[in-house]
């Protein structure tokens, strides 16, 4: 591992009102591949990548990402949430784009010493976190519809405070009628860029109706619900905690997984399974839609308070968070900030 200190160190934004991917640290970590196998990992100062017109990634947008958040307590602990499994899904992702695996082992010894490096950007206020971006992008210089040669691996970070500017406040939904992001056997699954490119028109269109994000309906029927532009989608429905089965469209959530395991360790049913609109909007005329939120590791848990469909909308549980959603913030965010036993093994010790 190669490491270049920065000898320019940026000024701190203000960690009390952050936002969410506004701020970069003073460094970052590249590995590039070439002739069939990957070079040594640089830590760098944070900078600019000079690309040439013809790269892969501008015409053909073989690209993946992820997302992993790293928390100091306030001893100066600091630890990572199920950042295997991220990587693990990395690797999936760039199975399905045909991009060369990563080693999970080498580079997330190469993310441990960037955010040891980096370790004065992570917030300690409540809710705060450093977000942490691995990319990988086809970086051949030539055009031609096929899988690129060569690849740049990179990481930065990014100090980040709650995913939606309202915090905890419900959010408003949108089901989506029109527009699909992804069908059974596409890229739906995997974490690849094109998906939320697609994803944009309808999320405008959304928000120029007043709502947060769009609900996505399956892409053969467009009967049931998938999953939110950034989050995995829960309902209670007459107190059975109900999710969307992974069926191949839909991206197999850390958080969601998170989520299932501490419902079911505490007593409430869990039911992977197919959700229809229909059964929402029955289950909301005979009372029994409890509760809804979203989950994912940028916001963690999300209140669906307002459910737009067919020009109307649906109020669930007054427009407030609701006991399940509750509940599941404090677990999960108590376990990722120290608060709370981590009896999962979920937590990954950096320093």
């Amino acid at each position: 591992m190669k490491i270049t200190y920065s000898t320019n160190k940026k000024q701190k934004p203000e960690f009390s009102n952050l936002g969410f991917g506004k701020y970069f640290t003073d460094h970052m970590l590249v590995m590039d591949y070439k002739d069939g196998k990957w070079q040594e990992i640089q830590i760098l100062p944070y900078q600019d990548f000079s690309i040439d017109p013809s790269t892969n990634i501008l015409h053909y947008g073989q690209g993946i990402f992820e997302g992993m958040k790293a928390y100091k307590n306030k001893n100066g602990k600091i630890t990572m949430f199920r950042s295997y499994d991220n990587l693990k899904r990395m690797n999936n992702s760039a199975k399905r784009l045909c991009m060369p695996e990563i080693d999970i082992d080498e580079v997330f010894e190469g993310i441990k010493k960037l955010i040891q490096i980096d370790s004065d950007w992570i917030p300690t206020q409540s809710g705060a976190s450093l977000y942490v971006r691995p990319a990988m992008i086809a970086f051949d210089k030539m055009l031609g519809v096929h899988p690129a040669h060569e690849y740049r691996f990179f990481v930065i970070l990014s100090p980040v405070g709650s995913y939606y500017a309202n915090g905890l406040a419900p959010t408003k939904i949108m089901i989506e009628e029109n527009f699909v992001r992804a069908a059974i056997g596409g890229t739906g699954e995997v974490k690849c860029m094109g998906n939320y490119a697609a994803s944009l028109l309808a999320g405008e269109i959304a928000s120029q109706k007043g709502y947060d994000q769009v609900l996505w309906l399956d892409a053969a029927e467009k009967k049931y619900v998938e999953e939110v532009g950034a989050m995995n989608i829960f309902f209670v429905i007459d107190g059975i905690v109900k999710t969307p089965k992974l069926v191949g469209s839909i991206l197999p959530g850390i958080t969601r997984d998170s989520a299932i395991k501490v419902l079911k360790d505490n007593g409430y049913e869990v039911q992977e399974t197919r959700i229809s609109v229909e059964e929402i909007l029955q289950a909301q005329e005979e009372g029994k839609l409890d509760e809804a939120f979203g989950c994912g590791t940028a916001a963690v848990i999300s209140p669906v308070g307002v459910l737009g469909y067919g020009g109307k909308d649906i109020i669930i549980n007054n427009n407030q968070m609701g006991p399940v959603a509750s509940f599941l913030y404090d677990t999960i965010t108590g376990i990722q900030y120290g608060k709370i036993e981590d009896k999962y093994n979920w937590l990954i010790a950096i320093n």
